[in-house]
């Protein structure tokens, strides 16, 4: 009688969680449409001068293996990338080969020390392997392969991951749920094409923001300032040190060292008589 009853009591609050979550995100919907209205001129290239080596590499690129990239990755890339360009035995890893143009592009921009691999499912793109640039054939969307890939030696753990293959959904979550664990400490994970805005890797990826802000166990401690408020890091706080939203792409950042906690300090003498 109780465990009957424990389940409908369960069912109605995540109906209740569930239509709480859902109002909140339409909320947010009508707030982006409410927001003002921009020109609708069509973007230009960046202007002469002021291109990233990304896109100067990429309007370069007139003949051979063709490189196809919304624009607006550019920058983004450059952003978040930048800082790892001279790492030693720096490990890039690139899903989805396509023409084999990107592999050239991220071979110039991480320099010659940089160890390139692409993956792809087709095996045509074995084509593309040469010194500096490996390539891996197998299905993003199967956890056995990253499984095998990553024991046997074939992928080592990389320092930057960007998942350009079948853009689904399951592929995107099949394949951070592989990577994102094993990727280098201060290493950065790029997901592209999350189109639509109802996509549920994008859901995904909005769980675990939800973990980097859970605050589970906040503990308040008044006679040490150092530790006024201080919260044990879950294991995505500890991982994981930002992530970021742009049109059509999240970007995980790793940390450079695993934290434990996660404190809030106070610093003066004189505060508000209510506080």
């Amino acid at each position: 009688m109780i465990k009957p009853l424990l389940r409908q009591t369960l069912s109605r609050f995540r109906k209740i969680t569930y239509d709480w979550r859902q109002a909140w995100r339409v909320s947010g919907h009508h707030f982006a449409a409410s927001l003002p209205a921009q020109s609708n001129a069509h973007p230009q290239a960046s202007e002469p001068g002021s291109l990233s080596p990304l896109e100067t590499f990429f309007e370069a690129r007139r003949e051979g293996p063709g490189i196809w990239k919304w624009r607006h990755y550019f920058e983004l890339y450059h952003r978040h990338l930048n800082p790892l360009r001279g790492r030693e035995r720096l490990v890039v890893v690139e899903i989805g080969i396509y023409s084999g143009g990107s592999l050239d592009m991220w071979k110039d921009y991480f320099g010659n020390d940089a160890e390139i691999y692409g993956i792809d499912i087709e095996t045509a793109c074995l084509a593309y392997q040469r010194p500096g640039i490996h390539v891996l054939i197998g299905d993003q969307g199967d956890p056995l392969f990253w499984k095998r890939v990553l024991a046997d030696g074939s992928l080592p753990a990389p320092d930057v991951v960007i998942d350009d293959g079948g853009h689904t959904p399951d592929q995107q979550r099949t394949t951070m749920e592989a990577l994102l664990p094993v990727l280098k400490p201060g290493g950065v994970y790029i997901c592209e094409d999350i189109h639509g805005s109802d996509n549920p890797f994008s859901a995904f990826v909005s769980g675990l923001a939800d973990q980097l802000n859970a605050c589970q166990g906040m503990a308040a401690d008044p006679e040490d300032q150092d530790r006024r408020l201080a919260v044990p890091a879950n294991a995505a706080q500890a991982l994981v040190h930002s992530l970021h939203l742009y049109p059509y792409v999240v970007v995980v950042e790793r940390r450079s060292a695993p934290i434990d906690e996660l404190l809030c300090p106070r610093r003066g003498s004189q505060w508000e008589p209510f506080l």
